[in-house]
């Protein structure tokens, strides 16, 4: 019996590595330096586009969310400006950075999904948006990799009254009617 089966592993053992080359054909585009991007400019406050080797992408931070101020059909919301300011701040174009990602690659809208570390000096992005008071603590599950830190940075911003808490009292508050564009 020991024979027989023997006998019938070679070929289903190279049936398998034919399909497994065929699974592998064409070969993927290799990223030169995976998690390595520059910054290409900043959309808005927790958006950015990036180039990831020979292409560009739409990054969205994970676990933030700052006020609007570019989508469609939306009224820019308060802080919405400064918080986008404040990012280009952080990230002017040329920038390198180091990408890391949660469970999922992609958001809905077809973004990349990632924490942002500037690779200069380790400022990790996400996380200062809120420190600073620019963003609050938006978990998108099952991205929560770093909810609690994100959470605990919030309520400190908060506690202290720090930019969109207390210019708005909070995020996603629509501007006054009377206030400048």
């Amino acid at each position: 019996m020991s024979r027989l089966l023997r006998a019938l592993a070679i070929p289903a053992a190279a049936v398998g590595a034919a399909l497994l080359t065929l699974a592998l054909w064409p070969p993927p585009h290799p990223t030169p330096n995976p998690g390595v991007a520059t910054v290409v400019r900043v959309v808005d406050g927790d958006t950015i586009v990036a180039r990831l080797g020979t292409h560009t992408e739409t990054i969205r931070l994970i676990g933030i969310d700052t006020p609007e101020s570019v989508a469609p059909h939306r009224a820019v919301e308060c802080y919405g400006h400064e918080a986008s300011t404040r990012l280009s701040s952080l990230l002017p174009p040329g920038t390198p950075l180091r990408l890391t990602r949660d469970v999922e690659a992609r958001d809905r809208y077809h973004r990349v999904l990632a924490y942002v570390v500037r690779a200069e000096d380790g400022l990790f992005v996400n996380l200062d948006q809120i420190d600073a008071g620019y963003a609050a603590s938006f978990p998108f599950p099952p991205n929560v990799a770093h909810r609690p830190q994100f959470d605990h940075a919030e309520r400190l911003a908060r506690e202290a009254g720090l930019g969109l808490w207390a210019a708005c009292g909070g995020n996603h508050v629509a501007l006054p009617s009377d206030a400048p564009p």
